[in-house]
């Protein structure tokens, strides 16, 4: 069985990343889903000097494991002034210490979501165009606009063409993890 890590590049203990995240994998078959909490691989802010002192945080090395062992990852990005949280660019900048390629060359599909209309498309706009660079194998994407409007936390996506969109993009993920 196929395993996937699933986040919401978020902090917030009510993130709606991690929900739309958590929803989007749960439609998946036939396969192992280990959903991650950022609040788990909080570290100190990353810096250079920090690195030469101390070394790399073991969460770090924890989060790049977990990275490794997946076979394929589910990111919804949540974004804050039109970029990463803080808290998912500090993991990935400490990641990014431990070896060439953040993300492992695994299959991923971005995904993002916000209260507002343009669904946090900026920083999924970013992720595309940086994730490549860092070891990533972009299978897909899909942003969903006025979450409150068109996310129920029973039914999910409640509107039907955004619905088979996403599925769309999960039907990718799939055939990825058959090859």
């Amino acid at each position: 069985m196929k395993k996937i890590i699933v986040f919401g590049a978020s902090t917030s203990r009510s993130s709606i990343n991690k929900k739309f995240a958590s929803w989007a994998a749960s439609l998946l078959k036939s396969v192992q889903l280990e959903i991650l909490d950022l609040n788990d691989f909080e570290m100190p802010i990353y810096s250079i000097d920090r690195e030469r002192e101390n070394g790399i945080p073991k969460l770090a090395l924890d989060f790049k494991n977990k990275i490794k062992e997946a076979d394929a990852i589910i990111i919804s990005l949540a974004e804050h002034n039109g970029s990463y949280t803080a808290a998912f660019k500090n993991i990935t900048d400490w990641v990014s210490r431990i070896e060439k390629g953040t993300w492992a060359d695994k299959p991923i599909l971005l995904l993002s979501t916000s209260p507002g209309q343009r669904g946090a498309q900026g920083v999924l706009s970013a992720a595309i165009n940086s994730f490549p660079y860092q070891g990533a194998k972009i299978i897909g994407s899909f942003s969903l606009p006025s979450f409150h409007q068109n996310f129920n936390e029973d039914k999910g996506i409640i509107d039907s063409n955004l619905k088979t969109q996403l599925k769309e993009q999960l039907k990718k993920l799939e055939i990825e993890l058959t090859i």
